[in-house]
């Protein structure tokens, strides 16, 4: 594969040869290739031009205290449906059912993982695809938003919220318990499309005990990952050689 040198490949299809609890923790970088922008790259959001800073508009604070521009921005930026999965999905995908994979631990809130076939699939920062009313708990399609104007509200008066984690908002506990569990059966952690900047999640990967650690992304990591395997390159591109 051009960029990847063969031997580094080759590591990597023997660590997956003998994997039978492999858990993979990704983020932006593995659905940049399906066409969703990340954050922190040179062409990501951050480095975009609004009235406030991206992260403030995705803060708690933010939607409370001026949740009609929360919803321009969010229906502009963050609803990507018609979004398809990539090789990487796809092949993580293909693992869980050949018994390889046990769980895949995302930072996305885009459901490809879902889209391409995992099952056991789980999401910190949450999913657009689930939304709630904050008054009466009702249940709505992602439609619902994508599709209006202003702010979404149920037939009750209560404003519909995503089901994503905002900043100052914590992660779901029952989430990373589970997340947890399967980092601590892991037989090979493969960490993919994420620079380990965003906590608390990137902390996540300090409760992996086994030896084989992967490392897949445009650049180091931010956070050293002693031992791994590092294939400097898009997610995509390798599995698609593998």
């Amino acid at each position: 594969m051009k960029g990847v040198p063969e031997g580094e490949l080759n590591k990597l299809r023997a660590l997956l040869k003998g994997a039978r609890r492999a858990v993979f923790f990704g983020g932006a970088g593995v659905s940049t290739e399906s066409g969703i922008p990340d954050f922190r790259s040179q062409d990501g959001l951050y480095r975009q031009k609004y009235k406030y800073p991206p992260e403030r508009i995705l803060s708690r604070t933010f939607f409370e205290e001026h949740t009609e521009e929360f919803y321009e921005f969010y229906r502009e930026k963050m609803l990507a449906l018609d979004a398809q999965p990539n090789e990487a999905h796809k092949k993580l995908a293909q693992w869980e059912r050949e018994g390889k994979l046990s769980a895949v631990i995302t930072q996305n809130i885009d459901g490809l993982h879902q889209k391409a076939g995992s099952r056991e699939v789980l999401e910190l920062h949450g999913s657009i695809w689930r939304n709630r009313c904050m008054r009466c708990g009702r249940s709505f399609p992602v439609q619902r938003i994508a599709e209006g104007t202003g702010v979404p509200r149920c037939p009750c008066g209560g404003i519909v919220k995503p089901d994503v984690v905002l900043y100052e908002e914590p992660l779901d506990e029952a989430v990373l318990e589970r997340s947890v569990a399967f980092l601590r059966a892991a037989d090979l952690l493969i960490i993919g499309g994420t620079s380990l900047n965003v906590y608390p999640a990137a902390g996540l990967v300090d409760f992996f005990g086994g030896e084989n650690v992967v490392v897949i992304n445009r650049g180091a990591p931010a956070a050293d990952v002693r031992g791994a395997l590092f294939l400097d390159a898009k997610i995509g591109e390798v599995f698609s050689a593998l």
